[in-house]
């Protein structure tokens, strides 16, 4: 068996990989790179789970980041279990080729009780006095205490929120190469979000000085865990789950549906309005660029089919047929799917008048949220002093009173710039594939359904 590392470095694109990212350009120019023929819907979820089963999402079942969780009645987003993606893992191959193969999986997601050697993802604590304090989940559970006292607590405000930066990728790379120094696994998986955040928030410009600076963070990381790969003798492959291209604004599908009275609240203290998804007679988890939508009654699929063709920012929906030839017919996906057009992307929001809005819409509370929410990237505006604002919430919560961190804006769609989820029209601005192993990548682009095959060829195969 020949050693391997896969670094997921979210967001990379073949036009981001140049002048930027000396240490991966020199491994795509011993090597080779290739554009990945990525799945839809393009994010988290899905795609690391077509990655590492080598099934589409109507083999695997992770359909979104999230979905209408039928039985319960609920819409729950980024579930960790990894028992919900069905399918034999890239992990499970490895060992029935080899019982000597092992396995790390650094933070890609469902990364909870799966059958791999060693893992580790974010898990924050929630005592009964609200607060949210940042953690890690790792098997085997001494792991968790050793990576805490070796880096210090996990910065999970750092990872995603209006705080996100290099510290989270930081983190994550030295977790990394201490498991790669301690357990030497056959196949190390490690995940790197820094490239999502701003080009979320900035756009996909690569003349923007803050992209620049990015780039240079996050292939300063890549270059240390590819010196250590080469000095151990190992393989290197570099992934992303998608590209981000521009955007200029949400389409609000929930509220269309609401307005045709489809989509059912539940009024709350205070005058504010749940979604009561198990009411409803139609509405959308929303995701990126894509939106599934349940839909109660059979015989209305087509008329709210046709509602939602006619919405601004909307390019297609699918129905059953669309979904099979797309790989996305699952029992969890919903009854249809939309797909925006390039440019925009799908809100969650499903309250017409904003002193309504739940208080979470102003928060980053990614399990509470119906669909997902990029505007928890950015503090709200109007927020005069949002350093001050936030430390004095803090500090009010850890005096033992209950503080809402409600510094964002559910009004501020367009301050988004980036987004995904759809197929990109243009390869050179969707996901990759670098190798160290020029000879054991195909001549054209690589799919998403063979990349774990592709991985097995350089643990198991010749160069």
């Amino acid at each position: 068996m020949q050693r391997t590392l896969v670094i997921l470095v979210v967001g990379l694109a073949p036009h981001l990989v140049g002048a930027h990212t000396p240490h991966l350009a020199r491994l795509a120019a011993r090597g080779a790179m290739r554009p990945l023929n990525t799945v839809t819907p393009a994010v988290t979820c899905t795609a690391q789970s077509t990655l590492l089963t080598g099934l589409p999402p109507s083999g695997h079942g992770a359909v979104a980041n999230g979905w209408f969780f039928r039985d319960l009645s609920e819409v729950m987003l980024w579930r960790q279990p990894n028992q919900l993606v069905h399918g034999e893992k890239i992990w499970e191959a490895g060992k029935a080729r080899d019982a000597e193969f092992t396995c790390a999986k650094m933070f890609w997601w469902y990364n909870m009780y799966s059958t791999a050697d060693w893992s580790a993802t974010p898990r924050p604590m929630y005592p009964a006095d609200g607060r949210k304090i940042p953690d890690h989940y790792a098997y085997p559970a001494e792991l968790h205490d050793e990576l805490d006292q070796k880096l210090g607590q996990f910065p999970l405000f750092k990872f995603w929120g209006p705080l996100a930066d290099i510290t989270s990728s930081d983190w994550i790379t030295k977790a990394t190469l201490h498991v790669m120094e301690t357990r030497s696994p056959t196949l190390t998986l490690t995940y790197l979000p820094h490239l999502d955040y701003n080009l979320q928030r900035l756009g996909p410009d690569l003349d923007h000085p803050r992209l620049q600076q990015d780039l240079k963070e996050i292939d300063d990381l890549c270059g240390r865990l590819i010196e250590h790969a080469d000095q151990t003798g190992q393989r290197v492959i570099v992934v992303s789950e998608y590209g981000i291209t521009k955007a200029t604004d949400a389409v609000h599908i929930n509220r269309m549906l609401r307005k045709e009275g489809l989509l059912a609240v539940r009024p709350e203290e205070f005058g504010r309005e749940i979604l009561d998804a198990g009411a409803s007679d139609a509405f959308a988890v929303a995701d990126h660029q894509i939106a599934h939508i349940y839909v109660k009654d059979p015989d209305q699929i087509d008329a709210v089919a046709a509602l939602v063709r006619r919405l601004d920012g909307v390019e297609e929906v699918w129905d059953e047929a669309a979904k099979k030839a797309n790989g996305l017919d699952h029992p969890r996906s919903g009854e249809l799917v939309a797909i925006s057009k390039p440019d925009r992307w799908f809100s969650y929001y499903y309250w017409l008048d904003d002193a309504k809005a739940p208080d979470f819409a102003r928060m980053v509370d990614i399990h509470r949220k119906p669909g997902y929410d990029p505007v928890e990237l950015f503090v709200d505006p109007k927020i005069r002093f949002p350093m001050l604002t936030t430390g004095i919430k803090l500090a009010k919560r850890k005096l033992g009173q209950r503080q809402l961190l409600d510094i964002i804006s559910p009004n501020d769609t367009k301050l988004v710039k980036g987004t995904h989820g759809r197929i990109t029209d243009d390869p050179d601005h969707g996901p990759l594939v670098i190798s160290s192993e020029a000879g054991l990548l195909p001549d054209g682009a690589v799919d998403a359904v063979d990349f774990k095959a592709l991985v097995l060829e350089h643990i198991f195969g010749e160069a």
